[in-house]
């Protein structure tokens, strides 16, 4: 075996390895320090590229880390998949590769992709723009939500069976919704409601999700008052109706022309971003969720009460970001210098700055789901791309403007 790549940060530790039916002993001496809660590597076995992720756990002070490998051999089924080889500034492209299907732990399920939401986050991870928060590890697939249906499950999921329906928003370290087989941890899986097709299934969880964990950070009461800016978009289809589940009072700006639609996913008020100036007609708001950063999320500032609390989905993070995520020690420190600015902003009036990274949440998207179906919502699709045509997929999102989320369609593979 050869190591091709690997990557590790934070404490010091000693790991004890085992791969199932063999266990082998090193200290740090003669093997390596591990740093992380998990870390990734890619293992080549005849000219087949692994990846591997590794997890350790306290246990009466010794690390333990648990390998889950299968030995290829030529004989293994492939699937296809859409891979990047390196991080680039300017080359989003992306390849077609045969690779191996993904083998199942015993908590996960594999899942026959349909559908996947193609997102501004995917290429943020090809320029490399989220690394200190998730560093991955190369070939890789990408994709980040998918929907599809369970082929198979692992021996200790209980709550999926073969043909089920499925959607997720997948786990941060393990990605790879662009291909046609994932293997998913059952902890971020959800049934898909039965109104939903394929294609708006995938256009839920990261929406879907990001909408209801920034009330989660929020931790409004009912009856408070919550300001979502350009809540027009996708993310307002998806946290407005949460936002009323959480029974509060919802106030959204943007263009005239979406406002009976924005009314009726239960908005309780509408201003028309070209006549009505937020700053002037908003004031001692409980909450803001931020959908555009820049000078727009300092302006809003202005219209949250004191102690209000403001969350943004295109700011900066900040140290308690990085704390709450467990992110390494220099990771924290980074962070917090550059997310000083808005910290500093919101303390001025004893408010507070949170910056929000979607995590996978199978119980979170089921409440989704459930919030969803109750009102039938349905997202908005701008366009649907075989998956050949990925790299026009992601080229599209990175220089045309959307009207929804776009889909990539893998239901003719």
């Amino acid at each position: 075996f050869r190591i091709k790549s690997l990557m590790m940060s934070s404490d010091h530790l000693s790991p004890k390895i085992s791969n199932d039916r063999l266990i082998k002993h090193a200290d740090s001496r003669t093997f390596f320090a591990i740093t992380k809660k998990y870390f990734t590597f890619n293992l080549q076995v005849n000219k087949i590229i692994l990846p591997l992720h590794l997890h350790f756990e306290s246990k009466n002070t010794t690390f333990i880390l648990e390998i889950h490998l299968s030995l290829q051999n030529k004989n293994l089924k492939k699937m296809k998949a859409i891979q990047i080889d390196k991080h680039s500034k300017t080359d989003l492209s992306v390849k077609i590769k045969e690779v191996a299907i993904p083998q199942l732990a015993d908590n996960e399920v594999l899942v026959k992709v349909k559908t996947a939401g193609v997102n501004p986050l995917d290429n943020m991870i090809t320029r490399g723009e989220v690394k200190l928060i998730v560093p991955y590890a190369f070939p890789l697939t990408m994709g980040n939500e998918m929907a599809g249906v369970v082929e198979k499950v692992g021996r200790n999921v209980t709550d999926f069976k073969t043909g089920d329906r499925v959607f997720a928003r997948l786990p941060l370290d393990k990605i790879g919704a662009f291909a046609e087989y994932v293997a998913v941890d059952k902890g971020a899986l959800a049934h898909i409601p039965a109104y939903l097709s394929f294609a708006e299934a995938a256009a839920v969880p990261l929406t879907g999700l990001t909408a209801y964990q920034a009330l989660e950070i929020l931790q409004p009461k009912a009856g408070e008052t919550l300001f979502i800016s350009g809540g027009t978009g996708g993310f307002g289809a998806m946290a407005i109706p949460i936002a009323k589940a959480f029974g509060l009072k919802v106030i959204t700006n943007g263009n005239l022309a979406n406002k009976e639609r924005v009314m009726q996913l239960g908005a309780d008020r509408f201003l028309d971003y070209k006549t009505e100036d937020y700053t002037q007609v908003l004031s001692d708001v409980d909450y803001v969720i931020d959908t555009l950063g820049g000078k727009e999320m300092e302006k809003q500032f202005t219209i949250l009460k004191k102690g209000g609390k403001l969350v943004s989905l295109k700011g900066m993070p900040n140290g308690r970001f990085a704390k709450a995520h467990q992110l390494a020690w220099w990771k924290q420190w980074i962070f917090g210098l550059v997310g000083k600015k808005f910290d500093a902003m919101a303390k001025k009036n004893q408010q507070e700055y949170h910056f929000i990274f979607v995590t996978s949440n199978g119980k979170q998207l089921t409440e989704v789901a459930k919030i969803l179906e109750q009102h039938q919502v349905k997202p908005s699709i701008d366009s649907v791309f075989p998956f050949e045509q990925a790299g026009e997929a992601l080229h599209k999102i990175a220089h045309k403007p959307s009207q929804g989320k776009t889909i990539l369609s893998l239901e003719h593979l």
